[in-house]
């Protein structure tokens, strides 16, 4: 098993990670975005990384603490910003205190059979447009996966 939680029949976890990044960095070029993009392990962990030139600095660490917030929770980032917005103000508060919490869109968790593996986070964009980059990305690693193996089943979210 790599730190991705898969069977090393479909690459190691950088090798996987790298086909989730550049498919979100293409899918970044086609729409001619700006964004950084984190893959991180099932324990928040930076698996591997890119920035678009030009792309604004701040972007870096939200794509990590997106993905990192994804891994954490297992949801989608925007998910728990929807949550939030029905939380109660003692909640709200305390968790958007947290340094590294994210709490919208452009992240996605990755799973396999239910088992979270981690996350990939975007930033640079409008939550649509990261999270447009987050789900090619996404897609990419599941179709890497899925054409290696049998056993694996990769899906996002």
């Amino acid at each position: 098993m790599n730190s991705l939680g898969m069977a090393n029949n479909g690459g190691s976890s950088i090798e996987l990670a790298l086909v989730a990044v550049a498919a979100a960095v293409a899918k970044a070029n086609e729409h001619g975005l700006k964004v950084s993009v984190a893959m991180v392990d099932q324990g928040g962990h930076l698996v591997a990384f890119a920035r678009v030139e030009g792309t604004p600095w701040h972007s870096i660490d939200l794509a990590i603490d997106k993905a990192r917030t994804s891994a954490s929770f297992g949801l989608p980032s925007s998910t728990l910003g929807e949550m939030l917005d029905h939380a109660c103000e003692r909640v709200r508060m305390n968790l958007m205190m947290r340094p590294e919490i994210v709490a919208m869109g452009g992240a996605l968790p990755v799973r396999n059979d239910g088992q979270l593996l981690g996350a990939l986070g975007v930033s640079g964009a409008s939550e649509e447009q990261d999270t447009l980059c987050a789900v090619a990305g996404c897609d990419a690693l599941a179709e890497k996966i899925n054409q290696n193996s049998t056993e694996d089943k990769i899906h996002v979210g």
